[in-house]
């Protein structure tokens, strides 16, 4: 039961976390641009990002806490299964790189956002009005709407190959692999 919780908890945090911000870049920033003006489009935006952000760190401490909860449930075959240490590695070092880009993009959002009704074409888009901080922190955000659920997705295709490495001949196979190279 600890195990389908902890999966549960690392799954559903990582969908929300891929799922919300992909949305949000597709679909929200491009929508607040339809707000009626330069001003409206920055205060959408805005308003959109900040009531994704508590759901987001949620979901991202969900995924934490299942995947912690995943390694300990998974030890025994980190330490006898060929591959399973490697994979946990990527995964490790994939979430460590959504972590640091969702933080990163958070404080430049933070910048946009404390700024009010920044004047935005579309949500990470300044508009010549916009003031220079604001407008460097959008054109950095423009960029990184991208990063991560391209990061995120990443973890997803990791943890479908993970859970692939589950599959009992799976494990068989790995366990004498590795006891071979000993």
């Amino acid at each position: 039961m600890a195990n389908t919780i902890s999966r549960s908890l690392h799954d559903v945090g990582l969908a929300a976390w891929f799922g919300g911000t992909l949305a949000n870049a597709v679909a929200l920033n491009a929508a607040a641009a339809e707000a009626g003006s330069d001003k409206a489009t920055g205060a959408v935006a805005n308003a959109g990002w900040d009531r994704w952000t508590p759901i987001n760190a949620a979901a991202i401490g969900a995924h934490l806490i299942g995947s912690v909860g995943q390694l300990a449930g998974n030890k025994d075959r980190l330490a006898q299964q060929q591959g399973v240490a490697g994979m946990s590695a990527v995964k490790t070092l994939l979430t460590a790189a959504a972590l640091g880009v969702t933080a990163y993009s958070r404080v430049l959002g933070k910048i946009v956002s404390q700024n009010g009704a920044t004047p935005s074409k579309r949500g990470t888009k300044a508009s010549k009005t916009a003031k220079g901080e604001v407008a460097a922190a959008q054109a950095k955000l423009d960029q990184l709407q991208w990063a991560i659920p391209a990061i995120t997705g990443a973890l997803v295709v990791v943890t479908s190959y993970a859970g692939e490495q589950q599959r009992p001949a799976e494990v068989r196979r790995g366990i004498v692999e590795k006891n071979s190279s000993l």
